[in-house]
């Protein structure tokens, strides 16, 4: 007889619930790391969950960018620290005056439970602040703790590898695009990769089964709670591998309309011709969903009060989502090389300061490396230049992550 899956409980839910669990920390004081999505089921926040339990010491917590309960809309707005008015204890910023803790910072406590929603992506910068703690704490002889959740974009791995010297803000370590792993794998794989000595736990998600449809990753029945202010739904985190390569473009992201970061377009764009080239380009990039020309009017962000024409991701319908098929960043590198070719001089790459780096382009902190982009400027490289090293890299990180991978 088979036996039925034990229902699925998110690392924060069995740390409540489990007194087992929290012995460790009987007499070491505790801080948090989280943000909005860091809920229970019946939706209480992590911060206050914690401050319930009389066995659990809390003296301090930290909020990453966006902030500890979701107080910045878009990206590059800076949070202070503050005294929460509820508890009395410090929120330290990680996204203010430094993304690194500093030295006071780390001194009101022992333990840090980090509890962050990811989504499953390289440049999210939830990835790295991990890092960032992770350092900090085996420098200072504390614990770091990750309160594990599903990884909603799965297990499939895609897009180039960072190369060396390009790491950032936006690009934490040598990983694809989109790495297949939940925040506490990636613990693991810092932890090995950067040969940290610390004390470090992962309270592991129970039941989760991250390639059963339809969630493929999320767990449908569950409330969606945005981590981030345009994370706004699963549908959004399945395309954002490669949507997320707009914010380096001059194209929009849809930042500004309900359907942010599953849509791209711009004023004076041949929607038509777009797609059709990119169906003459490489069909097999476009599999797994369905692309919708569509019209769009920014509220604010880029083309802020403009028509834009523009292509709009669908990966909803169970009939036509193919979880193993789909292909966000070769899809969307795939629009790109598709402009090139529809017009030669459009000013796609986006020149700012990005994350706080200067001198460098966007599209390239955010791939890490100029390859993607000299491919989709080069108008002599096929897709197949592009995908060779694309697959390379997708083994070589499949073989990396292996021995890191704690639910199978």
């Amino acid at each position: 007889m088979k036996t039925a899956a034990p229902p699925l409980q998110f690392g924060l839910e069995r740390f409540l619930a489990d007194p087992a669990l929290r012995a460790p920390l009987v007499g070491r004081r505790v801080a948090l790391l989280a943000h909005p999505a860091s809920v229970t089921r019946d939706l209480t926040h992590a911060l206050d969950a914690l401050a319930a339990l009389p066995d659990v010491r809390l003296t301090a917590a930290f909020g990453p960018q966006h902030g500890l309960r979701g107080d910045k809309q878009d990206n590059m707005v800076e949070s202070p620290d503050f005294t929460d008015p509820r508890l009395g204890i410090p929120v330290y910023s990680l996204y203010g005056e430094v993304r690194r803790p500093t030295d006071a910072m780390m001194a009101p406590w022992d333990v840090l439970l980090v509890d962050l929603q990811d989504l499953g992506c390289r440049i999210y910068t939830f990835i790295t602040t991990l890092r960032y703690v992770l350092e900090a704490a085996a420098a200072h002889g504390k614990a770091v703790w990750v309160l594990d959740r599903p990884n909603p974009a799965g297990r499939p791995v895609e897009g180039l590898t960072l190369r060396e010297g390009w790491e950032s803000f936006v690009g934490a370590g040598p990983m694809p695009m989109r790495h297949g792993m939940t925040l506490g794998e990636l613990g693991h794989w810092f932890i090995a990769q950067l040969g940290l000595q610390l004390e470090y736990r992962v309270i592991t998600l129970q039941g989760w089964q991250p390639d059963a449809g339809p969630g493929f990753g999320w767990p449908t029945e569950r409330n969606w709670v945005n981590p981030s202010p345009n994370a706004a739904n699963l549908w959004m985190a399945r395309a954002y591998a490669g949507t997320v390569m707009l914010e380096g473009t001059t194209l929009s992201e849809g930042r500004g309309t309900t359907r942010p970061l599953e849509l791209f377009g711009a004023p004076g764009i041949d929607t038509a011709r777009l797609l059709a080239d990119m169906h003459a380009l490489a069909p097999d990039w476009l599999a797994g969903c369905q692309l919708r020309e569509c019209w769009f009017e920014p509220t604010f962000h880029k083309h802020v009060g403009q028509l834009c024409a523009g292509v709009q991701i669908h990966t909803e319908d169970p009939a036509h989502y193919d979880h193993a098929a789909f292909k966000p960043w070769r899809l969307q590198a795939l629009a790109f090389k598709a402009l090139r070719r529809q017009r030669p001089d459009y000013p796609l790459w986006r020149d700012f300061a990005y994350e706080y780096e200067h001198g460098r382009l966007a599209i390239d902190l955010i791939n890490g490396s100029p390859l993607l982009r000299e491919w989709v400027d080069d108008p002599s490289a096929p897709p197949a230049a592009l995908d060779a090293l694309a697959r390379a890299d997708e083994a070589a990180w499949t073989e990396a992550r292996a021995a890191h991978l704690l639910y199978r």
